[in-house]
């Protein structure tokens, strides 16, 4: 019996260097695993004082001694493959050894272990025991098994967005029965792993998170394919939905029965938001096509006519005529010099969120809003400084000076603009340059305004420009003369 002390006072040991390590370390896995450890070294000791204490028959004593080694042995391997295979000081598990993979390692010592111990007893119990649990739970073996396999061969991981069969949506757990996605409609999905090693699984995650897609549109034949690109790729210049590297491209497809077929590839960073961006990327492309008058044609199944209605010109005149009087920067006008002002401008069409002028970039055109509302934000800062409607204009410095543009105006909603354009401007000022003092003015104090309005911003205030001298600019850039009495 002098070994009984020995196993006890071991077992102790055992019992408080598990308990120190689960104390101190902050890993959350080695923690559940050491309780595990915990509780198999308590009821190692509890076998070990009853048999001291009850002293039981040989036969039964020699049996209960086998399940106190294993028990031992059990508790020690578990504590020895957490302390041994993961880091102490941070709570995360190896990407090599994935938590299935560790319980496997466990597993395999421990059979090991019994085997090298109990020799042909264990094996010839385990034998029986193994045909018997083989036929009972071959499925759940074999999605064991699987499990294990996916997470050695690692085609994918928790946060990986996948296509396995019927399913889409990303891995949100892997474990020993199934796998689990979530739908980008919400819904949980449990694949039981041994059918899902039996799929072609689709990664979208890997070898890089970007992903490439793409959206077809057809054109009308009488429009130049190069046309039609250059089109497209100006619309997405500032989606901000899609990467710009690698950039967008347009390459013509198909020679379709009505149309040119055109595919539109390009990259977003995140597969969950292919839908959106699918939508904006569409959009954009409706949008530039009604900018550059570039016909989508309507589908042809059978031979029947379509009459065009095409607008006289001069009621396109009128309208953007109206559109003009309601902006400040022209109500000093009188309405034939309206009229012959719309006549030399045109009218374009933005969907929200793209961006209509981008602070920095060049311009020599100004826009006056004739429906929807867009916001203006300057220096990159989110918050806009501005909302603008119905008859407010913007881009007028450009327009006047050439300059740069100033601020970023996006749409809020749909918007319907006027531009006007620096050289149909030109044509105009040519036969009414007396119209450039009171715009110089108008715009004078609108730049006084923007300019209070970015100290606010940026804490900085920059000069404010006399209407003499920016009369001055605007005379040097539209009529190239220079001097108050040009």
């Amino acid at each position: 019996m002098a070994h009984y002390p020995a196993h006890l006072l071991a077992g102790l040991i055992l019992l408080g260097l598990t308990l120190a390590a689960g104390l101190l370390t902050p890993n959350r896995l080695v923690r559940s695993r050491l309780r595990v450890s915990f509780a198999l070294l308590i009821a190692f000791l509890g076998l070990d004082a009853f048999l001291v204490l009850a002293a039981p028959e040989p036969e039964l004593a020699a049996q209960l001694r086998s399940i106190e080694t294993l028990t031992l042995a059990l508790a020690v391997i578990n504590a020895l493959v957490m302390l041994v295979i993961n880091p102490l000081r941070v709570d995360r598990v190896p990407e090599r050894f994935p938590a299935i993979v560790q319980d496997a390692v466990i597993v395999t010592l421990f059979a090991i272990f019994a085997t090298l111990v109990l020799r042909e007893k264990f094996l010839t119990t385990s034998a029986v025991g193994a045909v018997i649990i083989g036929f009972a739970l071959q499925d759940t073996l074999g999605n064991m098994f699987a499990g294990l396999a996916i997470q050695v061969d690692k085609p994918f991981r928790v946060g990986h967005w996948i296509t396995a069969g019927e399913w889409e949506g990303v891995v949100i757990e892997v474990t020993w029965r199934a796998t689990k996605l979530r739908t980008r409609y919400g819904n949980e999905v449990i694949i039981p792993n041994s059918e899902l090693g039996k799929q072609a699984v689709n990664n979208y995650s890997e070898p890089v998170a970007p992903t490439r897609l793409f959206v077809q549109v057809g054109t009308s034949y009488g429009t130049p394919p190069g046309v039609v690109k250059d089109s497209i790729l100006r619309g997405l210049e500032r989606e901000p939905s899609i990467l710009r590297s690698p950039a967008p491209q347009v390459l013509l497809h198909d020679f379709g029965d009505s149309a040119l077929i055109f595919r539109i590839y390009f990259w977003i960073d995140d597969f969950a938001h292919d839908e959106v961006a699918y939508d904006r990327v569409r959009c954009a492309i409706y949008y530039a096509f009604q900018r550059d008058n570039i016909e989508i044609p309507f589908p042809i199944q059978v031979e029947i006519g379509r009459e065009d209605k095409q607008e006289p010109p001069s009621v396109g005149v009128e309208r953007r005529a109206r559109i003009l009087e309601r902006a400040a920067l022209f109500a000093t006008f009188t309405e034939a010099q309206r009229h012959q002002l719309a006549a030399l401008c045109r009218e374009v069409l933005h969907g929200p969120g793209q961006p209509i002028v981008s602070e920095g970039d060049p311009g020599s055109s100004a826009f006056v809003i004739g429906s929807g509302t867009a916001q203006v934000t300057i220096d990159g800062v989110r918050e806009p400084v501005a909302m603008l409607g119905p008859g407010d204009f913007f881009g007028e410095m450009s327009l006047l000076t050439g300059e740069p543009r100033t601020a970023t105006v996006t749409p809020v909603t749909e918007c319907r603009l006027v531009e006007i354009t620096a050289d149909g401007f030109r044509e105009f000022v040519m036969s009414h340059a007396a119209v450039l003092d009171v715009m110089s003015a108008e715009v004078a104090r609108r730049r006084h305004e923007s300019a209070r309005a970015r100290s606010t911003i940026v804490s900085t205030r920059a000069p404010i420009e006399s209407a003499t001298s920016l009369l001055t600019r605007v005379r040097q850039f539209l009529l190239g003369v220079s001097g108050p009495g040009a």
